[in-house]
């Protein structure tokens, strides 16, 4: 292993925080292994970020349906058609998915560009979950929660989604959404192609 290609691994290590070294990659290839496989979930995480900005938040990046060029977006952010493929295909939440002619990308949800992604109305479940923040919540005992400069508030069937979206936003906090109730009182929910819930906003009586 080059000591340039070790240097550059470390630089990143360090920029991403500790990362816990596995007991059977102490030393040789299994441990170039390991630092390479880092380097690619890293390199990953970079490219992903720039997709997400690009097509939920960069206005006049898509057309009015949320769609982009694959072709101009791998020019954008500098990748092969094939790890676009391999980025979408591999990522966990499902947040992007082409055209059927996998001529155009489109992001499932997160925009903040007031794009119609065709959403159909739905019927939730009765309980959703919403991750949050705890320094988010005293706002929230106010004024509920709002989609601030998205264009929906985002709520999930599961606790563990929910949960991993508070923890990026820091100290997790879980919020229970009694949706059964959203829904006797004539709040339109939706869902997303990777099956987030989509909601104007929870007024706080809806907070369990």
């Amino acid at each position: 292993m080059g000591i340039k290609f070790a240097e550059d691994i470390i630089k990143e290590m360090d920029a991403r925080g500790t990362i816990k070294i596995p007991d059977n990659c102490v030393a040789g290839d299994d441990f170039e292994r390991w630092l390479c496989e880092e380097r690619n979930k890293m390199y990953d995480i970079k490219i992903s970020r720039k997709i997400s900005f690009l097509l939920r938040h960069k206005k006049g990046y898509t057309d009015d349906k949320g769609y982009a060029l694959v072709s101009k977006l791998i020019e954008d952010v500098s990748i092969t058609y094939d790890d676009l493929c391999r980025i979408v295909k591999e990522d966990d939440k499902k947040r992007y998915f082409f055209s059927e002619d996998c001529k155009y990308i489109r992001a499932s949800q997160g925009h903040s560009t007031g794009v119609n992604l065709e959403l159909k109305e739905a019927i939730p479940p009765d309980i959703l979950y919403h991750g949050t923040a705890d320094r988010f919540l005293k706002s929230i005992s106010k004024e509920g929660i709002k989609k601030m400069s998205r264009d929906y508030v985002h709520l999930s069937a599961d606790k563990e989604t929910a949960y991993k979206v508070g923890s990026r936003h820091g100290k997790p906090v879980l919020l229970v959404i009694n949706a059964r109730q959203m829904v006797k009182d004539g709040v339109k929910f939706f869902v997303s192609e990777n099956g987030v819930w989509l909601v104007e906003d929870v007024e706080t009586k809806y907070i369990l």
